[in-house]
Order: structure tokens, then C-alpha cells, then sequence
């Protein structure tokens, strides 16, 4: 019997480090196995950290989209300094690009639009994300939810190259295209995002 229980308890253990619990269903990753993306742009890279664990319906959606090769060649269309930058939604011809897919609003996780955090843009409606993602350059509590009203889902953000999103957020902007404001003079673009390889234990 005490062989019996060991074997067990060391199945157990293999299960939880291959990321199923003891019922073979699946666990939610640890902070350590979060996966990681790499924003590339002509203005320098920046690495972002998702919290699958937090946000894991928007996770799964925007990482859909980066296997897809959606952010290949898009822009940052919207860039307010000490608030945001947005993009992902447009090419750089400024089309908006075709994007299926949405997900639930998920903005009620207990995180918040903190400096360096990273959002699901959305309109009116709340369920209405897709792709446009943006990047906090301040603490922005008025996006996130409240009793009155749903917020703007954070799912990830900004672990390396902060520095390059302040100088995206420094760009001078005006009305380009079909934006009446705030868009950057001249396009910064996203060359693509890539998903980086598992850290090691």
C-alpha cells in the first residue's frame, strides 16, 4: 500500500509539471510559464509578457491573431502621449484589415490599466474586441471596469523595451489618412509579432 500511494503521489507530481491536474484536465500556467511575444517595429522591439492565466479567452484570441501573420506590416494608428498607443487594426496604407475573430470582455480579472500594461481596444460594445491591442504609458484607471460600467481587458504587459514604447508614445501626431487626430505623422509600423520560445525552468 505504501508503494501504491508513492507511485501516486509521483504521478501527481508529472501531471502538475506537464501542466494537467490529477484529473488530466488542464491547469491554468504559473506567472513562470506565461507566454511571451516580440513586438517588432521600425522604431526598435518590445517584449511583452501575456497573463494566459488572468485574461485566458483574450490571450488565446490575440495569440490567434499573431499565428495568423495579422500584425505583419500594420501601424500604430492611435499615439496620446501619457495615455496610450493603439494599433494592429491597420496596414500601412491605412486599410482597416480584416479581423474575425472577437472575445468576451474580460476586464473584470482584477487587473489593472497600469503603466507598461497591455489592453484589448474594443468600441461601444463591450464584447467587441479583435485584434487592435494597446500599451498603457500611464496609469489609466478610468479604463478599467467599475460597478457602472464594463472597462478594457488588460491581458499582458511590457517586460523588455519600455523605452521604445515612450518614444512611440512621443511621436508627433496630427490628422493622417482617414484619422482626424492623433496619428502619427510619420507611420510607425509593425513589422510583425512573434511568439518567443518557452523559458526555460
Amino acid at each position: 500500500m505504501k508503494k501504491l500511494l508513492v507511485g501516486i503521489v509521483l504521478v501527481a507530481a508529472a501531471m502538475g509539471r506537464s501542466g494537467l491536474a490529477a484529473d488530466g484536465t488542464a491547469t491554468a500556467p504559473t506567472p513562470a510559464q506565461r507566454p511571451q511575444v516580440e513586438v517588432e517595429t521600425n522604431l526598435g522591439n518590445f517584449t511583452i509578457e501575456l497573463f494566459a492565466d488572468r485574461a485566458p479567452l483574450t490571450v488565446k484570441n490575440f495569440l490567434k491573431y499573431v499565428d495568423r501573420g495579422q500584425y505583419t506590416h500594420t501601424i500604430f494608428h492611435r499615439v496620446i502621449a501619457n495615455f496610450v498607443i493603439q494599433g494592429g487594426g491597420y496596414d500601412t496604407l491605412y486599410h482597416l484589415k480584416p479581423a474575425p475573430f472577437k472575445t468576451v470582455n474580460e476586464s473584470g480579472n482584477g487587473l489593472t490599466n497600469q503603466r507598461g500594461t497591455v489592453g484589448l481596444a474594443r468600441a461601444v460594445d463591450p464584447h467587441s474586441g479583435d485584434c487592435q491591442f494597446y500599451v498603457n504609458l500611464n496609469d489609466n484607471s478610468e479604463l478599467d471596469p467599475s460597478a457602472a460600467r464594463w472597462g478594457y481587458a488588460v491581458f499582458g504587459r511590457v517586460i523588455a523595451g519600455m523605452d521604445v514604447v515612450d518614444l512611440i508614445g512621443n511621436q508627433p501626431t496630427g490628422a493622417v489618412g482617414p484619422f482626424k487626430q492623433d496619428a502619427p505623422v510619420k507611420p510607425v509600423v509593425i513589422e510583425k509579432i512573434v511568439r518567443l520560445p518557452p523559458a526555460s525552468p
